[in-house]
């Protein structure tokens, strides 16, 4: 089995990314592993996949059952499963998550002036090498909110990042990979989930920056997107693609339909099959977009 160091490298030479789900309970996880199963079966090749919980997600599920979920998957069906901290901002939690074997850690200090961002990632980075050198360490810059919620108008904060900032963070961090802001946005607005429009990103910057900085890179707030952004952000450089709002709104919508169809329904396993249908054909269509199937 190939570590995610290993599978980041593979995917960047091939100019596919890897595909990012966030969970918050068991349907979820069942509805993306089903999604990434059958694709997988479909090209006779396994599409490897993350798994991310964020702070809120891993203080629901439990840090190290997240990791037991997941190793679970990755051994009774040698499948190249991982798992990140997503969006961590303590040491403490940055911490906890590598000591209970998870593959990769974000600290996320984006919201830190640049000086503070890069003192706290750096001490996480050190940190984390002296515990396990395998796990991956991502560090984030610029801002795109922070929060996966549907929304009515975009944050007026928004700030993207330049390659002289991502070429400072990482060469001072020493992160192994970047997120940066590049027009991507956590969350949905209101008008994206009407379908009335979507997200579209800076592919220059991604590819400026991707070149200036040389490492592996993130791209976070991918609910929304454009399906020929997501094509050329992975093409200009991005190994790593967030979804995360579009999975929960899939979630609730399915769990509203399992109880509209059963009202008397009191079984979870009963009432939970339509949202772990939803999640996976979001899922599967997105390993499509990331891996140019």
């Amino acid at each position: 089995m190939k570590t995610l160091r290993e599978v980041l490298a593979d995917v960047d030479a091939r100019h596919v990314a890897i595909g990012h789900f966030n969970i918050s309970e068991l349907a979820a996880l069942n509805g993306i592993f089903a999604a990434a199963q059958e694709i997988s079966a479909s090209r006779h090749d396994n599409v490897p996949i993350l798994i991310g919980v964020s702070e809120g997600e891993r203080e629901f599920i439990g840090v190290r059952r997240a990791a037991a979920l997941v190793k679970s998957l990755r051994e009774e069906y040698d499948y190249p499963i991982f798992l990140n901290a997503d969006h961590t901002h303590s040491f403490e939690k940055a911490v906890e998550a590598a000591k209970a074997g998870f593959d990769e850690v974000l600290f996320d200090g984006s919201a830190l002036p640049m000086e503070e961002n890069i003192a706290e990632t750096k001490k996480v980075v050190a940190a984390i090498r002296a515990i396990d050198s395998r796990v991956v360490i991502e560090g984030e810059i610029g801002y795109i909110g922070t929060s996966s919620e549907v929304i009515a108008e975009k944050p007026a904060n928004l700030a993207l990042s330049t390659s002289e900032e991502a070429v400072r963070f990482v060469k001072e961090t020493g992160v192994d990979v970047l997120a940066p802001a590049v027009g991507n946005m956590h969350g949905l607005l209101k008008t994206m989930v009407a379908g009335i429009e979507k997200k579209h990103l800076d592919i220059a910057r991604i590819a400026d920056i991707k070149k200036a900085c040389g490492v592996w890179m993130t791209l976070h707030g991918g609910s929304g997107t454009a399906d020929e952004d997501f094509k050329a952000a992975v093409a200009a450089g991005m190994d790593i693609v967030h979804v995360s709002s579009e999975l929960r709104l899939a979630w609730r919508r399915g769990v509203e339909a399992g109880l509209t169809a059963s009202p008397d329904e009191i079984a979870p396993y009963k009432i939970l099959p339509p949202a772990a249908e939803g999640i996976k054909k979001i899922v599967a269509d997105r390993l499509k977009l990331f891996n140019n199937l």
